[in-house]
């Protein structure tokens, strides 16, 4: 109820506003009694309602004076001209009334009033005589106070009219001063207001673009609330916070250039040039401006750690250019468009280098990208005044590489986590609705996995989805800084693009090299990551499409950029099968080390050596795992294994620190290579032809065959022939491991040689040395 009077209060004042300003003053007297008629305090209201509507029209005023302040000294010129002739009429009339008082008057009379006349007429004469002489050239002034220099108030004038006129000059420019100073100080709230103005216009014709594309009818979609402004001392305006609030319903956005008063600068060139001496003040004044525009392009030292430094920056410069357009405009040559394009080129460059240098310390992404709104707006703002910005937006481009590498860093960050909190093992979904979330995550499609019932696994590890989630995340983080640069779909779509390439193979490639050598990543967990970026990799032409959507640019464009995903976690997936070779090796090594053969046995145990099953235990479970990998990487994987092995074992035997080895001791590892062969002969890894597996313990084979059926004969006869028995066993290695078993034959059997066998045996190790000798001889020659 109150509400609805309220508004009924407000319709009859306007009304009563717009009859009192279009009725004639007479008539007002029953509009104002109809108020005060009213017993409800209603002209208290309206008495607001007339003040705000006084002070509009008094804005109004002064902004009307200010636009034809040069055609008011023009008609003041020509007033003075006029005032001349209005002399002469009056003294014509004066005659006339003289004459009627001559018939009323006796003679006396008339003689006196003549004289006074006279006098009179005398006074204006001279008086006319010494107008030139206050409102012309000091050339013309000499001149006329010779004509009149013979009266006294003439000599007195001479004296007082050069210090009038230097103390009317040094008042004016005590005011130019003072002014100055006070909108070098209160640029910022005028860059402040045309800043937010022109983000206005941006976001309102933004607005209107996107309904007229739609096809709906615009509508205002911001309202703009005024600020009641108030002088001060220096002719300043600035906001008035005590103003009551009333106010704003009937304010509109005036321009930034109203919240200055510059009645001292159009009154001291005034002064200036009727007094001649223009030129001095042109210059003074364009000197005090070049020097408060190097002031205002100093940014503080700690400007790159806010937005809020960057922006106190911009609204200084955009105060102090809006001020210089302004007085381009409003005064006749106090300063020119060549004047003001060269203060605009020196802020530009130092502007540019400032942004340059500062933005380089930001890490943040979030900083950076106010920053690039705060640039837009800033040169939008100043491009509305005519000022060139194209070199801004030249900037803009080196800032969003700054954007990028920040970005990345942001990114690097977010992908350790993920993989520092991944448990790297297949996802479990229990029911339709987590298999639902997860594949509205991530584009997985797999048919059989989808016939299978819940509960069940899908073969990437809960990284994978975040992973992609995240790139996309980037993406849009990316497509940010794109708004607003009035580049084409084609040049964002690009930017797009490479942003992400530099995701994909410098910032993820990086994560997942370092994941990947990390020593707490297991065989288990690296046969993870390979899947993982396997699917990652089929993922990468869904990205293609996510950026196709945004940009509507399609990727058979000419020059579309293309993604380098599919490099990146082929590196990836390379880095992680080269490991896991690695640490399978690394592992048998481990097993190897345990080994702890007697050299010196008679005879063998009978039974494989524990160390060598424990090994073996350990390669098929862990090949096991291997059933998801791609079958070249699972068979890769255990043939570098059983080489690594075999290699392993024939280092033993040949270790120059083993002096001595037995017979028996030599059976015992027969035992433990044939168990070797039984593995390999198992198909531990799917997809091998034939024996190709066991012939990695082929050079164990043929060695230890020799030596247990002492075949040295066959060996010597059938060497170098492609089809002898012995083919892999090289004469150095057979010497090695026979001069092992010489020694011990020596020192084990004392009594040797009083056995005619065993005599015999010794020479023909002896003789099979020194053949092997010749062999090994020939060989190196």
């Amino acid at each position: 109820m109150e509400r609805n009077e309220m508004l009924e209060y407000i319709t009859e004042h306007e009304r009563i506003l717009q009859e009192i300003e279009s009725t004639d003053t007479a008539c007002v007297g029953p509009t104002l009694r109809s108020i005060y008629d009213d017993q409800s305090n209603a002209h208290k209201r309206f008495m607001e309602k007339l003040d705000v509507r006084i002070r509009n029209h008094d804005r109004e005023i002064e902004k009307m004076c200010n636009f034809h302040h040069q055609g008011f000294v023009d008609a003041i010129t020509e007033l003075l001209k006029v005032r001349t002739d209005a002399e002469k009429l009056m003294v014509r009339h004066n005659k006339t009334l003289l004459k009627k008082w001559f018939s009323t008057f006796s003679t006396e009379e008339v003689i006196r009033c003549r004289i006074q006349q006279r006098n009179m007429a005398t006074t204006v004469e001279k008086l006319q005589l010494c107008i030139p002489g206050v409102t012309v050239n000091t050339f013309t002034q000499y001149f006329t106070l010779l004509l009149v220099s013979h009266y006294r108030f003439c000599q007195i004038m001479g004296e007082n009219l050069p210090h009038l006129r230097k103390e009317i000059k040094e008042i004016s420019m005590s005011d130019l001063k003072d002014f100055l100073e006070s909108i070098r100080k209160h640029s910022d709230k005028v860059g402040e207001t045309a800043m937010r103005q022109a983000q206005q216009r941006r976001t309102f014709n933004s607005a209107v673009a996107k309904q007229h594309n739609i096809g709906h009818s615009t509508k205002p979609l911001y309202s703009v609330i005024g600020h009641s402004l108030s002088h001060t001392p220096n002719g300043m305006l600035i906001n008035d916070d005590t103003a009551d609030e009333d106010e704003t319903d009937d304010e509109v956005m005036n321009p930034p250039q109203d919240l200055v008063d510059f009645s001292p600068v159009y009154r001291c060139l005034h002064i200036y040039a009727v007094l001649g001496d223009r030129e001095t003040f042109e210059n003074y004044y364009r000197k005090q401006r070049k020097k408060q525009a190097r002031l205002v392009l100093q940014p503080q030292a700690s400007m790159h750690e806010t937005v809020e430094g960057y922006r106190r920056y911009f609204n200084q410069i955009v105060g102090f250019f809006v001020v210089e357009d302004h007085i381009l405009h409003a005064t006749q040559g106090l300063v020119t468009r060549a004047f003001t394009s060269e203060l605009w080129n020196m802020a530009l460059s130092k502007i540019i280098a400032v942004l340059r240098t500062h933005s380089s310390y930001c890490d943040d992404p979030d900083l950076v990208l106010e920053l690039k709104n705060l640039i837009v707006i800033f040169a939008d703002t100043l491009q509305d005044y005519g000022f060139t910005v194209n070199r801004l937006f030249d900037l803009l481009f080196e800032v969003r590489d700054q954007y990028n590498e920040t970005l990345l860093k942001k990114w690097a960050v977010v992908f350790r986590e993920i993989f520092e909190l991944d448990n790297y093992s297949p996802i479990p979904v229990d029911t339709e609705e987590e298999y639902n979330l997860v594949v509205s995550r991530f584009p997985f499609h797999d048919t059989d996995i989808e016939k299978q019932d819940f509960p069940k696994k899908l073969p990437m590890s809960q990284s994978v989805p975040q992973i992609y989630t995240q790139v996309k995340e980037f993406i849009y983080a990316s497509l940010k800084f794109s708004e607003s640069l009035h580049r084409s779909s084609t040049e964002i779509d690009d930017m797009l693009r490479k942003s992400t390439n530099l995701l994909l193979t410098r910032t993820l490639n990086s994560c997942l090299q370092n994941l990947i050598k990390k020593p707490h990543i297991g065989l288990t967990e690296l046969v993870q990551i390979i899947i993982n970026t396997t699917h990652l990799e089929q993922a990468c032409k869904y990205l293609e499409e996510f950026i196709t959507n945004i940009t509507n640019v399609s990727p058979e464009t000419v020059h579309t950029t293309r993604l380098y995903g599919l490099s990146t976690f082929k590196d990836a997936r390379h880095s992680a099968e080269g490991e896991i070779y690695t640490k399978l090796n690394q592992k048998i090594d481990e097993f190897i080390q345990l080994a702890d053969y007697e050299w010196g046995m008679s005879e063998s145990d009978g039974r494989a050596s524990g160390y060598l099953m424990d090994l073996i235990n350990f390669l098929r479970s862990t090949f096991q795992v291997f059933t998801h990998l791609p079958g070249k990487v699972a068979q890769t994987a255990c043939m570098s294994a059983c080489k690594h092995l075999a290699t392993s074992l024939m280092q033993m035997l040949l270790d120059t620190e083993l002096k001595q080895i037995s017979m028996g001791a030599i059976q015992q590892f027969n035992l433990d290579v044939i168990q070797c062969e039984l593995f390999a002969s198992s198909e531990p890894v799917p997809g091998f032809q034939g024996d190709t597996l066991q012939l990695a313990f082929i050079d164990l084979r043929q060695l230890l065959d020799l030596f247990m059926v002492w075949d040295w004969s066959t060996y010597l006869a059938d060497y170098g022939q492609p089809t002898s028995k012995y083919l892999r066993v090289n004469p150095a290695t057979a010497l090695a491991l026979l001069e092992k078993m010489k020694d011990t034959s020596k020192k084990n059997n004392i009594f040797s040689q009083f056995r005619k066998n065993d005599r015999d045996k010794q020479k023909l190790i002896e003789t099979v040395v020194k053949q092997l000798r010749t062999l090994v001889n020939g060989m190196s020659s």
